[in-house]
């Protein structure tokens, strides 16, 4: 059975080795995976409030 919470959209990153290196110590040291930093990285992004409502 899938997960459908998190079944919405995959996605492949392309990272030069020292972002790699990085995210691997990061993940290591704090013992979570990649994908739960880069996911909590993403929700932290600021959006502009002139794109939040397309609508107006």
């Amino acid at each position: 059975m899938t997960n459908k919470k998190w079944a919405v959209k995959r996605i492949t990153v392309n990272l030069a080795a020292q972002e790699a290196e990085k995210l691997d110590k990061y993940c290591q040291q704090t013992g979570r995976p990649a994908t739960d930093v880069i996911r909590e990285l993403i929700r932290g992004l600021p959006i502009p409030e002139d794109t939040k409502d397309a609508t107006g």
